[in-house]
């Protein structure tokens, strides 16, 4: 015991050299060895206020995820639903946030809600995958289309959405309407299977009167890549405010008529 202490006798002496070894960029292992010291608290105290060598630092990799959980329990959230969200203990968790407020306590029923919303967005975005899934093979297993099959599309698109003959009203001739880009884009290429002249083709956007009217018309018109001085007047719809619409937003763009001179 006597011999442990006459090792470090010289506490300052030691320390000195202690010092600038850490200046000189060792490590504590390399110090440790280099002075011969095995104890750990008179290592501490040889090298107390000397920070460490950039190099011996190690990135921490949970940064990111303390970053995350200080952001998620900014926004209200407890430990257990940050425990979840992360896929960390709870006792970093806590480590990590709890110098923030605590949220606050919100009742039974709006956690419950809370729950149930994100367990029904995690459902809506495993459909939508399915969904996209199923019209990927749908559309490798369908394949091009041959000319009498888009003939046959053209006519049953027609048949749905065209101008219907009636005995009482005589509409031999071709107008179509529908608001999906795709359906319109093969309705065009029937026309052209057709040989029906661009000349003889006209547009008219019918659209919600609060809708945005001149974007309906530019996205049309490029999408069929067509001059829009071959768009007729848009047709506005009154607005009842009785009703809640639904067609809102960047996405609505009404739909699109379009009719063919001299066709009956």
């Amino acid at each position: 015991m006597a011999h442990s202490h006459s090792k470090y006798a010289d506490f300052e002496g030691l320390r000195e050299k202690a010092v600038a070894l850490r200046r000189d960029g060792l490590s504590r292992r390399q110090i440790r060895d280099r002075l011969h010291v095995d104890n750990n608290d008179i290592l501490n105290r040889l090298l107390e206020g000397e920070p460490a060598p950039e190099w011996t630092k190690r990135p921490n990799a949970k940064d990111d995820l303390r970053d995350r959980a200080r952001e998620l329990r900014l926004q209200g959230w407890t430990y257990d639903q940050i425990q979840v969200e992360l896929g960390c203990s709870k006792s970093s968790v806590s480590l990590w946030v709890r110098d923030l407020p605590r949220p606050e306590r919100r009742d039974p029923s709006e956690q419950a809600k809370l729950a149930a919303r994100k367990r029904w967005e995690h459902e809506l975005a495993v459909r939508d995958e399915k969904r996209q899934q199923t019209k990927a093979a749908a559309t490798s297993e369908i394949g091009a289309m041959s000319d009498r099959e888009l003939f046959l599309t053209g006519v049953a698109l027609y048949w749905a959405e065209g101008a219907k003959d009636k005995s009482y009203a005589r509409r031999e001739n071709v107008q179509f309407i529908n608001s999906d880009p795709s359906v319109i884009r093969i309705f065009r290429s029937w026309l052209d299977l057709l040989g029906v002249e661009p000349e003889r083709r006209r547009y008219r956007v019918m659209i919600h009167e609060t809708g945005d009217v001149e974007g309906a018309e530019r996205y049309w018109a490029g999408l069929l890549k067509v001059d829009a001085s071959l768009f007729m007047r848009t047709t506005l719809k009154k607005h009842n405010p009785k009703t809640t619409r639904k067609n809102v937003g960047e996405d609505y763009r009404g739909c699109l008529v379009i009719s063919v001179l001299q066709c009956a």
